[in-house]
């Protein structure tokens, strides 16, 4: 679990923002600008093309030991070579989603507030996303729940947290200063104009704030 320990820019491969036919270009930008985590995000869309895509990306993140996770789908950690699936409030439970995926794996849950984080450390959750900080339409309806409780969560459970939702270059110093120590971008960089840059400019930003 060192990498998940050691990681600080969570990049999501979202078939909201590309499609299937550019996810893995997508993907590699996303590694050469130097993600420590990289999720496969595909709503709606059948099972077999999330496993070939799947199966495609992994091949990008295996050579540079970077863990690719699922966005549900427990199950098709089986027979896809990801290391992890990450789970909802209102998906399987991290314990069914262990089960389903038959060997060991990283799962990560979605929570979006105090409450749920801690239920989602004592579930045995590997990492929590925690979110969204702003509005934003990769979760339309969820109302944003701000900065206020970043340095409580971080207080209050010892796994790490990936800050998600809204989150953007021009935003980050402050999520930073609310006490962010990792954190998940998805439209910030699939919808930048060079995708490796604006993920090193974040880590830079991360540095200098």
């Amino acid at each position: 679990m060192s990498a998940l320990a050691d990681a600080r820019l969570y990049g999501i491969v979202d078939l909201g923002y590309v499609t299937a036919d550019t996810a893995p270009v997508a993907a590699q930008k996303l590694l050469e600008g130097g993600v420590d985590i990289l999720q496969l995000r595909a709503k709606d869309v059948p099972k077999s093309i999330v496993a070939g895509l799947a199966g495609e990306i992994h091949t990008l993140t295996a050579p540079l030991g970077v863990p690719l996770i699922l966005n549900d789908y427990p199950e098709l950690l089986r027979d896809v070579p990801a290391e992890g699936a990450h789970v909802g409030q209102d998906d399987l439970s991290v314990a069914e989603a262990r089960a389903a995926a038959g060997r060991p794996v990283i799962i990560g849950k979605s929570t979006h507030s105090l409450a749920q984080a801690r239920a989602a450390a004592e579930e045995g959750a590997d990492y929590i996303g925690f979110g969204p900080l702003f509005a934003t339409p990769t979760k339309p309806g969820r109302p944003a729940i701000g900065l206020e409780d970043i340095a409580a969560v971080h207080d209050l459970i010892s796994i790490p947290i990936f800050c998600i939702g809204g989150i953007k270059l021009e935003n980050l110093p402050q999520v930073h200063d609310a006490g962010t120590r990792r954190v998940v971008i998805v439209s910030g960089w699939l919808q930048a104009e060079d995708i490796a840059s604006a993920v090193r400019s974040a880590r830079e930003t991360l540095r200098e704030v």
